[in-house]
């Protein structure tokens, strides 16, 4: 089955509390000449046919990004799930052509320029409905993958009737494929694809490589 690129949503999940970073919006964060979330959506939007984020609370704070917002349809911050679930309603709603959204988090500022192609490629190859995520490492990152909307009833029940909360309990019932992606050189060193910037000090190692990487770009 091939997936076009243009019916796949890209949601960039920025719906967390950010407890570790000390609260607030972690991607509104200063990162480089921009935010981290900036950077992020920099480097997801040509991956995908459109881009929204999921975030809670007053939509007027992502106004400068020109995209649309998703709130989580689940209250209570109950994990990554529902803001999933949140991108697969909003394009049910507002992207009818799309079989697919795509997710990535907002604090993985060095995300591949590959991700949603290889995410499709795996798709493509494995049995219908199962759902391909990125993994490095040997780790999976269970944020970062490729969902078909029509799971979307699915993922529903699971949150809001049986209290499903984590992403692989979930995904298991679907079948789970994982893509593996190696590291990327930035200023020099190899990092993983999908570094996340969850504490105050994450943050300024992720500063200090992107100042080094532009370094040697001059």
């Amino acid at each position: 089955m091939t997936i076009d690129r243009e019916n796949i949503v890209g949601v960039v999940l920025a719906g967390g509390q950010s407890r570790r970073m000390g609260g607030g919006d972690k991607g509104l964060l200063a990162f480089g000449r921009a935010t981290m979330l900036g950077h992020v959506i920099n480097r997801f939007n040509p991956q995908v046919g459109r881009v929204l984020i999921n975030a809670n609370g007053d939509p007027a704070r992502f106004e400068a990004f020109g995209l649309p917002i998703a709130a989580d349809p689940i209250g209570g911050y109950v994990g990554p799930l529902a803001g999933v679930l949140a991108g697969m309603r909003w394009a049910e709603a507002n992207a009818p052509a799309a079989s697919h959204i795509a997710t990535c988090s907002s604090d993985a500022p060095f995300l591949p320029c590959d991700l949603v192609d290889r995410l499709r490629e795996a798709a493509a190859a494995a049995a219908d409905g199962v759902i391909p995520i990125a993994c490095s490492g040997g780790h999976l990152h269970p944020v970062i993958g490729l969902w078909p909307v029509r799971h979307a009833e699915d993922l529903e029940t699971a949150l809001a009737r049986d209290g499903v909360r984590k992403v692989l309990r979930w995904t298991d019932r679907h079948g789970t494929v994982p893509v593996d992606f190696d590291p990327v050189a930035v200023a020099g060193r190899t990092v993983d694809p999908f570094f996340n910037a969850n504490t105050p000090e994450e943050l300024d190692q992720a500063r200090q490589w992107l100042a080094g990487d532009r370094d040697a770009d001059a």
